[in-house]
């Protein structure tokens, strides 16, 4: 289901930030809550800490890959594919963003109160509408992967 505009600017003026936001719709999408799993995603805000480093709207996506694709326990296995598709996700953002980064994608840096640029959410729902192609793409294949 595509990215709602609405449901994410709720998220934002909450305060959560791409990351977040990216595994909130997606745990949406699946009709769960997990808030330990949105308190852990907000290590990846800003580009992990707030330093501008890697996106994420990425890392977010990357982690709703694996929500659904990833081994969650001893029992389980992740999928076949699962690699190639956060490398599809990561090379997808690149080519379109010109860069991972957040300070390369927004060129500015995020100290310590600079707000995240509305920018931010066209690419968050960018982001998340890629992840849930590539899900469905890959969603009729659930074989193991033993690549770890």
């Amino acid at each position: 289901m595509p990215a709602d505009a609405f449901r994410m600017f709720q998220l934002a003026a909450q305060g959560f930030c791409c990351s977040q936001i990216i595994l909130i719709l997606g745990l949406d999408d699946l009709g769960k809550e997990n808030p330990d799993l949105i308190k852990a995603m907000h290590g990846l805000c800003g580009g992990i800490g707030r330093s501008g480093k890697t996106c994420g709207a990425l890392t977010g996506g990357a982690c709703l890959i694996g929500l659904s694709a990833g081994k969650g326990s001893p029992g389980e296995s992740g999928h076949l594919k699962i690699n190639a598709m956060l490398k599809e996700l990561m090379n997808w953002f690149e080519d379109v963003h010109g860069s991972i980064e957040c300070e390369g994608i927004l060129d500015q840096s995020l100290d310590e109160g600079n707000e995240y640029p509305v920018r931010c959410g066209n690419i968050v729902a960018a982001t998340f509408n890629k992840v849930q192609e590539i899900i469905a793409a890959n969603s009729e294949d659930p074989e193991p992967d033993e690549e770890y």
